[in-house]
């Protein structure tokens, strides 16, 4: 195999480098600016909501106050008023009940003022409902946001797929590549489903509780403070241990999924060779470093949420014994220190959560960084500004194809063509043989600009194809490769997909009929509307390629690239190809690539290619009587059955 590819499989996944957190996460955060006006409305919600919420712990402290004050009132003669029975307290010698006491606003003799107390729960009820439905409109507004952020991901990695070079595809496993465009990016969509909202909310209510509690005492606000220094600790540490597992996890689930793909794909060749035991133990090998670094990833994360629960066990302690003394100074009432109590586990309970998140906000991140590292892949070269963007004219294409000392090379220092120069005229067969490695596929990869000349130049019709777009010198060239590709559909819709335009069910069918598939389609269940999956399952190897040729024949196009395209076809049919290329080359210029130096013998040109040069050209008889590399080749084919091939 020529080029890159065969080294990359040697040579595993890519270098792996350690995560930058800050950076990725970052460039997280500004795939959200086109959504700026949405997460305003967003952010505004939540504040509201949150607003609402922390209001909520001071209303119903009023209400115990209101209840606590009717029981010490009807407690109490009546006739007097407050502080005429705080004075007969202290006179009795209880200084600690009169100190308590008054704090509360109690009336001598009256009871629980119920009307009072009920209006104090329907405006908490009120509020809370409120906090709950603008909680709820965020939440939405969150939902969108994010499903909008990762669609536009999404089509940033499709886009990217298409800009990248074959080289890129070379050098990657497939399944590594399919890696980062599903997996990594639904786990990013996960993340922000589950941390988003929730992360700006407890925030926001760390903000708002910590408000309302310097509010209510600055002094117990202090000590609810002193636990978070060491909360912050505990999150520190417990994330800088996780989040390299986060990385290796994700990394070692790509790795697996290159695997599983690669043992699907080839499952055949995996049986015939009896490489099943190597397999399963490979993929054990895989399977075990991907459960090693999930389960330390979600281990290290996972205790930081029972040490945040501890932590906030202690604040809870402090503020109850520090606010059971303030109300027994009078310093506080019953229902600020209830309030306060609430507001001390609102404020534990985001630092928790917000701790408890980093295992999730780490482990997109991760995700988040592979696929910036694919957006991030060098690009193939644009096309030029003005480079010719529409396919020539009928009438102007003809299928002139010059080489003028073309070179090339996958790696600097290693040359694969140097100075290759070529002339074919329009119309014309020219058939590509050699060894394998000697260039034959990559100078067609040239001629489609699948990969860029590094001197010389190729002219098409007189022009240079590096001034015209892709899509314009692709658009007039068709191919058939020897690895056949099918998509989910019908036979129908797998010829058609050959043509640019709409086309009708006639054109079709005649262009099975030129490459020899009408007959074959016609004895399957639903003939043409006959649907099979992306394997071609039900129709064999030679079918399989039959079809793709008559998808390029409805292509319809001025140069046709063979790329030993009948190579799974049995002798018969190839025959009956071989006569049907020649009324489809007819007027267009073909490249033939085939070590079966059968199906080239009445080419027009044969090039014999070696090292990257052409060493021999001429036609079949010619090389034949010149006894030189291609009579070699010949004769290494046909020495035993040269009776029978002639």
């Amino acid at each position: 195999m020529s080029g890159p590819g065969g080294r990359m499989m040697a040579g595993g996944a890519p270098a792996e480098r350690s995560m930058d957190f800050k950076g990725s996460g970052k460039r997280l955060l500004r795939q959200f600016a086109p959504e700026r006006v949405t997460l305003w409305w967003m952010l505004a919600a939540c504040v509201v909501s949150v607003a609402l919420s922390v209001v909520g712990p001071m209303i119903l402290g009023r209400a115990t106050d209101l209840v606590f004050a009717g029981v010490v009132g009807r407690q109490t003669q009546d006739g007097g008023s407050k502080a005429q029975v705080l004075d007969g307290l202290r006179d009795r010698g209880d200084d600690g009940l009169a100190d308590m006491l008054s704090g509360v606003g109690f009336t001598p003799g009256r009871g629980i003022d119920f009307g009072a107390v009920g209006d104090v729960l329907l405006i908490a009820l009120a509020v809370y409902v409120a906090a709950g439905l603008l909680m709820l409109v965020a939440t939405r507004l969150s939902i969108r946001v994010i499903n909008r952020t990762v669609f536009r991901m999404r089509e940033d990695v499709q886009a990217k797929l298409s800009r990248l070079p074959l080289r890129y595809f070379d050098r990657q496993k497939r399944g590594e590549v399919l890696s980062r465009a599903t997996n990594d990016i639904d786990n990013i969509s996960q993340t922000m489903q589950q941390t988003m909202g929730q992360l700006i909310n407890s925030l926001l209510t760390i903000v708002g509780v910590l408000a309302m509690m310097f509010w209510v005492s600055p002094l117990l606000a202090l000590v609810a403070l002193v636990t978070v220094p060491l909360s912050v600790v505990v999150a520190a540490k417990v994330g800088k241990r996780s989040q390299p597992q986060f990385v290796r996890q994700w990394k070692t689930t790509g790795r697996l999924n290159a695997h599983i793909e690669e043992m699907y794909s080839g499952h055949a060749l995996v049986k015939v060779f009896g490489r099943q035991d190597e397999s399963a133990q490979a993929f054990r090998e895989q399977n075990d470093a991907l459960y090693e670094a999930g389960f330390r990833a979600q281990f290290n994360s996972g205790i930081m949420q029972p040490l945040m629960f501890f932590v906030s066990n202690i604040n809870y302690v402090l503020v109850a014994v520090v606010g059971g003394l303030r109300v027994a100074s009078g310093a506080l009432s019953i229902g600020d220190v209830q309030a306060f109590i609430q507001y001390s586990r609102q404020f534990s309970m985001p630092l928790t959560q917000v701790a408890s998140m980093a295992n999730l906000v780490q482990s997109g991140v991760a995700s988040a960084e592979r696929i910036f590292e694919l957006l991030d892949a060098e690009e193939q070269a644009p096309d030029a500004a003005d480079a010719r963007r529409s396919a020539p004219a009928p009438s102007e294409a003809r299928g002139r194809v010059v080489l003028e000392k073309v070179s090339f090379r996958y790696e600097p220092d290693t040359p694969l063509i140097e100075g290759l120069s070529l002339t074919v005229e329009p119309g014309q067969t020219v058939a590509i043989v050699g060894p394998t490695g000697a260039g034959k596929t990559t100078l067609v990869n040239l001629l489609m600009r699948f990969y860029e000349v590094t001197g010389g130049r190729i002219l098409l019709d007189g022009v240079d194809v590096a001034t015209m777009s892709r899509d314009a010198l692709r658009s007039g060239i068709g191919m058939v490769l020897q690895d056949t590709w099918l998509f989910g559909g019908t036979i129908a819709d797998n010829i058609a997909y050959g043509a640019a335009r709409e086309v009708t069910r006639e054109e079709i069918e005649e262009a099975a009929r030129a490459a020899h598939a009408d007959r074959f389609v016609r004895t399957l269940p639903d003939g043409y509307d006959t649907v099979i999956d992306d394997e071609g399952a039900g129709v064999s190897a030679g079918e399989k390629q039959l079809v793709t040729i008559a998808r390029a024949f409805l292509s319809d196009p001025v140069i046709l690239v063979l790329d030993e395209a009948t190579s799974s076809v049995d002798t018969r049919t190839e025959v009956l190809i071989q006569k049907a290329m020649a009324r489809l080359a007819h007027g267009r210029t073909s490249f033939v690539i085939a070590h079966r130096l059968s199906t080239i013998r009445d080419a027009d040109v044969i090039l014999v290619m070696e090292n990257g040069s052409i060493v021999e050209q001429g036609t079949h008889d010619g090389l034949l009587a010149a006894k030189g590399a291609y009579a070699r080749l010949y004769a290494a084919q046909f020495a035993q059955a040269v009776a029978e091939v002639d």
